[in-house]
């Protein structure tokens, strides 16, 4: 019994006696004159015991089935994921209740370490698919690894129109601060310097980055114009919040490997409904509606 199964039957287990315990109080005298002689799991004696029985089973049947139904699912998502949650996640609720959706964003890399060392997360949504595969290895999710998009960068600014500029440009001295995600632990980091290298620009621009903690937190550098221009995930600039603020350049998919972007159900999550459904509604006509929306190209369109 896991950690989840454990909690869940001593829950079980307690709301079975207190809801027990209310409805015998409730009874009339008669019911419960009788001395009632439990030896193991539900021995009762007398006729008051056949009415006991069934209040024990109709009590339980109701809070395993309540307890069952509704649950929460922990998940650890990619920041580029933010905008798209946010419409995933109640069109999810809507269409599965009662469950629920504990979102939590941040970097790839961190989740993967964070997960390795025991953190409670049901299902993990990378940003680059070798990590939840090494978490599968290492006995810390279950197979399978789901690809569930591939995602692109793009040169954004909220200060100049970044439309209208290429990566060659940021060698151009007014652009002081440039910023991409940290690339040991933010794939969308790693590309950006992949896409750098291959413009030839690695270089000349590396005194000039700052780093984000994760390709979220990089945009709000930009917005905040504590960098000029940076380096963010296609599904951040295509939301209105940015994209009213300027335009942006996609970089050539060519300049970097994919972002090959998936998701795997860890050893912590596997027995909780709420993270299987999870699992499920991904490859639903309306979740992969709402990834395209934000710039996702889906496996079954090849890599982009």
């Amino acid at each position: 019994m896991n950690r989840r199964d454990h909690y869940k039957s001593g829950r079980i287990a307690n709301e079975v006696k207190q809801s027990m315990n209310s409805k015998l109080h409730r009874l009339p005298r008669y019911a419960r004159s009788d001395e009632v002689s439990v030896h193991g799991p539900c021995a009762v004696a007398g006729q008051s015991g056949g009415l006991f029985m069934k209040l024990v089973l109709t009590v339980l049947a109701f809070s395993v089935t309540s307890t069952g139904l509704a649950e929460t699912a922990r998940v650890a998502a990619a920041s580029d994921l933010r905008f798209a949650f946010d419409e995933l996640q109640p069109v999810f609720e809507k269409s599965h209740p009662p469950h629920r959706l504990e979102l939590i964003l941040g970097s790839s890399g961190k989740f993967m370490q964070q997960i390795e060392n025991g953190a409670p997360f049901d299902i993990f949504f990378s940003a680059d698919v070798s990590y939840p595969t090494k978490l599968v290895v290492s006995g810390k999710a279950v197979a399978p690894v789901t690809t569930y998009a591939f995602g692109r960068i793009v040169l954004w600014s909220a200060k100049v129109d970044a439309s209208r500029l290429t990566l060659a440009n940021l060698t151009q001295p007014e652009f002081r601060r440039i910023a991409i995600a940290a690339p040991d632990h933010a794939p969308y980091g790693a590309r950006a310097r992949e896409a750098l290298q291959h413009s030839g620009v690695w270089n000349q621009v590396q005194p000039k980055l700052v780093f984000g903690e994760n390709i979220s937190h990089t945009a709000q550098l930009i917005d905040s114009q504590a960098a000029e221009v940076g380096i963010i995930a296609l599904s951040l600039a295509v939301n209105d919040a940015l994209k009213t603020k300027g335009g942006y350049f996609l970089i050539p998919a060519d300049s970097h490997q994919p972002l090959e972007q998936a998701f795997a159900v860890t050893t912590y999550g596997r027995n909780n409904p709420a993270t299987q459904a999870l699992a499920r509604f991904m490859r639903t006509p309306q979740a992969r509606q709402v990834m395209q929306r934000y710039g996702f190209s889906l496996p079954d369109e090849g890599k982009p």
